[in-house]
């Protein structure tokens, strides 16, 4: 279980989350200091990339296929560099990856990562020899990976569709916790109070 935990201005307000890691009801890690813009950007970027006019769509028919671009792919295409280097490019790109990130986060053994996969799969006719006929069937899943500090960890392989609804019930939970990201799933960037 992931739990959003708010992070509270010098006002007492909260205006970020930190993610507590839950396994068979005891602690299992802390991550993600100050994460939820991460999250509610991520699922703004999933809702688009599984609409029917995305460009995801002509790659992808099938809709849990339908995974927005990693964010290194992102930066890359939009430096004109993306091309080039696409045999160095790591096989297993991650879509996020939360442990403590600065010195005045909370330490944490812990760790959450969420990374795209790709599948292959012949399939063959009924009735026919395999290697005769047939086509292969390429899926695409995202695999969440959590590490607690004792060193075992848990792993979900999820389509697009169970991502974006891991993604929206973490983020109303952080919103009924006072941690609102609606402004960025909608699009639209406001001011936020800072500690």
């Amino acid at each position: 279980m992931i739990i959003p935990v708010p992070s509270h201005d010098r006002r007492g307000t909260p205006y970020e989350i930190t993610l507590e890691l839950v396994r068979d009801g005891g602690p299992f890690g802390a991550v993600g200091e100050r994460c939820g813009h991460v999250l509610a950007a991520l699922s703004r970027l999933l809702a688009a990339a599984r609409s029917d006019d995305s460009p995801q769509a002509s790659a992808w028919p099938d809709i849990d296929d339908r995974f927005p671009d990693p964010p290194l792919d992102r930066a890359l295409r939009a430096t004109g560099c993306g091309h080039d280097l696409g045999a160095y490019m790591p096989r297993e790109r991650e879509l996020f990856a939360f442990r403590y990130r600065d010195r005045g986060d909370l330490a944490s053994t812990g760790e959450l990562r969420c990374t795209l996969r790709t599948s292959c799969c012949w399939i063959a006719p009924r009735g026919r020899p395999a290697p005769c006929t047939g086509q292969w069937r390429v899926a695409r899943r995202a695999v969440l990976d959590a590490w607690g500090a004792s060193g075992r960890g848990v792993r979900a392989v999820l389509t697009s569709g169970e991502l974006s609804g891991f993604l929206t019930e973490l983020l109303r939970e952080a919103e009924r916790k006072g941690a609102g990201y609606r402004d960025l799933i909608d699009g639209v960037v406001t001011r936020r109070s800072r500690p």
